[in-house]
């Protein structure tokens, strides 16, 4: 019995020792089948960080490139915005400064037409002042002259009007053209407006009058005025005592007309 139990107590240990061994063993092959996994695994592990880590600096390049782009369409729009008001603001300031000129130049047409109608006004009062002086002074010398005149003088002056009257005024009469031009003398535009023309009518009985060469002479407005051209037949026998008459000055050249005859001018000659 005893021999037994020893038998198998030295097997079982036997074993054992066999046994020890192999799991040790068996131990040490799995540790080295899972040591490639665990690496294998870090590994991986690793790798993701590893591309994590590289990817990081595009990450930030991207986000450069974007925060870039982005501060450059703000500069874009912040200049785009700052280049329209500056363009409104000069539409504006040109549509202001245009506006005020054209006020101003409307204002300074109607005052010059304001002046010019002062100017024309006071002309016009001064031309009727002088026209009516005038007027007095004519009515008064021909009174004067009348009753200075004496019978014979009345005579002579009769005489060399009825002398130039015409027969065929058409065929008598010639304008200045048909005579080579005037080459009398001019009177002044001011001077002119003043007391001649179709406004201006006057009577030649009164004035100071001469017989020149067989041809009336007399004196209006301070200048002689000659006949070198017969009177009309149609005209009255006295209207240079009866009619009123006007000088105008038509075709470069000087004409008495009669204001009851309208049409026939007489070619006269000016003279101081």
């Amino acid at each position: 019995m005893k021999v037994s139990g020893i038998t198998s107590t030295a097997i079982l240990s036997f074993l054992l020792g066999i046994a020890a061994p192999v799991c040790a063993q068996q131990e040490q092959q799995g540790e080295k089948q899972d040591h490639p996994q665990q690496q294998e695994s870090k590994h991986q592990q690793a790798k993701p960080e590893a591309q994590h880590e590289q990817q990081r600096p595009d990450n930030k390049q991207q986000e450069h490139a974007q925060q870039q782009q982005r501060q450059d369409q703000s500069k874009q729009q912040q200049h785009a915005q700052q280049q329209q008001r500056q363009d409104q603001n000069k539409q504006q300031e040109h549509a202001q400064q245009q506006q005020r000129q054209d006020q101003n130049k409307q204002q300074e047409q109607a005052q010059q037409q304001q002046r010019q109608d002062q100017n024309k006004q006071q002309q016009q009062a001064q031309q009727q002042q002088r026209q009516n002086q005038n007027r007095q002074q004519q009515q008064q010398a021909q009174r004067n002259n009348q009753q200075q005149r004496t019978p014979e003088q009345q005579r002579v002056q009769q005489s060399a009007w009825q002398q130039h009257r015409s027969q065929d005024w058409q065929s008598d009469h010639r304008t200045w053209q048909q005579r080579g031009g005037y080459r009398g003398y001019r009177i002044p535009d001011d001077r002119y407006r003043g007391y001649f023309g179709p406004d201006h009518g006057f009577r030649i009985q009164g004035l100071p009058f001469l017989v020149v060469g067989g041809y009336p002479r007399f004196q209006y407005d301070g200048y002689w005025i000659s006949t070198v051209d017969p009177w009309p037949e149609s005209w009255g026998d006295d209207w240079y005592d009866t009619d009123d008459v006007y000088v105008n000055y038509v075709d470069n050249g000087y004409y008495l007309y009669n204001s009851r005859y309208p049409g026939a001018g007489i070619a006269i000659n000016i003279s101081l």
